[in-house]
């Protein structure tokens, strides 16, 4: 993942690192936190999500696909995102889920992903994304090796 924000609560840290260390040994996840662009008094959010869009660009890593999380993405259930996952294991392709910030990823961003995803039509708090998306990407991988964490 490679999100917007750093120092985040301690409950999301928890949170993240509570399904990161259960996939441990299985596949990796790691977390890349790009600083968030200082918000003054009447900010120009546009330049802002397009400034913050640059910075995490500029950190996936070489090989890895991106992919972008976004309210208007493509709608999957649980047991699609498993078959998602699944091919880029088979492939043994990496990926990095872009997370945006409170204005959302930069059209670069979404230009830039292979796949554009969302995880529900509501609209999340930035910080807590970052705690579902762990555990749906855990949930993916107990479906995947059939273990009973997906019930």
């Amino acid at each position: 993942m490679v999100a917007i924000g750093q120092r985040m609560p301690d409950w999301v840290a928890r949170g993240f690192e509570e399904y990161r260390r259960r996939l441990s040994g299985q596949v990796t996840m790691e977390l890349i936190e790009v600083a968030a662009t200082r918000r003054g008094k009447n900010p120009d959010l546009k330049k802002i999500a397009e400034e913050e869009g640059r910075r995490l660009l500029s950190q996936i890593p070489v090989n890895a696909l991106p992919i972008a999380l976004e309210r208007e993405g493509r709608t999957v259930d649980t047991l699609q995102l498993a078959t998602l996952l699944q091919s880029f294991i088979d492939d043994a392709q990496d990926i990095a889920i872009m997370i945006g910030g409170p204005e959302g990823l930069s059209s670069e961003c979404l230009r830039a992903a292979r796949h554009v995803l969302t995880l529900s039509k509501l609209t999340f708090a930035h910080p807590l994304v970052r705690i579902i998306l762990a555990e749906q990407i855990y949930r993916a991988h107990s479906i995947n090796n059939g273990h009973p964490y997906h019930r």
